[in-house]
């Protein structure tokens, strides 16, 4: 958390604010982010137009001609616009300034990332090994049910490997999985063609849904104009261990897969 849909939301709200506008100012309270912020960020940034924002998985990406800032919203972090005259508070590490706009990261953790490559942003050691885009028309039931064949790990951990599909986290792991009726201690290699089929349609499914209320705010995660997202309101399995399966009345259960929660109801998701 953030994931996917917290983060394109973040990308959506500040767009209108910073695209075609010029980077003016740069000012990093803490660098010691997950990846150093580099010492002569601001150097670099200022004066240069940001042309076009972009979303790679859970990597914003600013186009900015000569190169691109790379940010990241770590396990907690957000991206506010807020008045230049703001007084910055406890997390809030680095601002950049772009034209009458301030964007704001917070991050409690420091688990975030503001970096800067002039080279193509897709073959940055971040980006380079992610995934399809689960939103993409490249994700299929076919690229799934492929990408899956000999794969002895449970399927919940293949979803959340960047490197099968980008950006998908814990929350829409055990929802989606939820959604299509697959366990997830399913190995990924058992899943059928059909089983594919319908855990692809329930991802971009719930994505989607995520999208359209909002996102998850959860713990520290806000809007880029710090209003909250509605989705944990539809949870159907995720952090509801113990709660009755709003299908079938089961209580929900919660295991360990890969050193994080999954939450499933064990009648609905054989």
């Amino acid at each position: 958390m953030p994931e996917l849909p917290e983060v394109e939301i973040t990308r959506r709200g500040i767009a209108p604010f910073v695209e075609n506008q010029t980077i003016t100012g740069v000012v990093v309270r803490e660098s010691r982010l997950r990846w150093p912020v580099p010492r002569d960020l601001g150097r670099r940034l200022k004066g240069l137009r940001v042309r076009r924002l972009l979303r790679r998985g859970k990597y914003l990406l600013f186009d900015c001609g000569e190169g691109w800032l790379i940010v990241h919203l770590g396990m907690s972090g957000s991206l506010r616009l807020v008045q230049r005259s703001l007084q910055a508070g406890l997390h809030e590490h680095v601002d950049i300034e772009i034209g009458s706009a301030t964007l704001r990261l917070r991050d409690p953790r420091r688990f975030g990332a503001v970096l800067w490559t002039c080279g193509d942003p897709q073959e940055h050691p971040l980006l380079a090994g992610l995934g399809v885009e689960p939103l993409s028309p490249e994700f299929t039931a076919e690229y799934l049910f492929h990408t899956t064949r000999n794969r002895r790990a449970q399927i919940k951990p293949v979803l959340m490997n960047s490197a099968t599909v980008a950006g998908i986290g814990n929350i829409y792991a055990n929802e989606s999985l939820f959604h299509a009726g697959i366990s997830p201690r399913t190995r990924a290699g058992r899943l059928s063609r059909r089983q594919c089929d319908k855990l692809a349609c329930s991802l971009r499914a719930t994505l989607e849904a995520a999208l359209a209320a909002g996102g998850s705010s959860l713990r520290d995660f806000v809007h880029s104009d710090g209003s909250s997202g509605w989705f944990q309101q539809h949870y159907f399995v995720y952090d509801r261990a113990g709660e009755a399966c709003r299908v079938c009345g089961t209580p929900i259960r919660m295991l360990r897969l890969g050193q994080r929660s999954s939450f499933y109801c064990p009648v609905c998701q054989k």
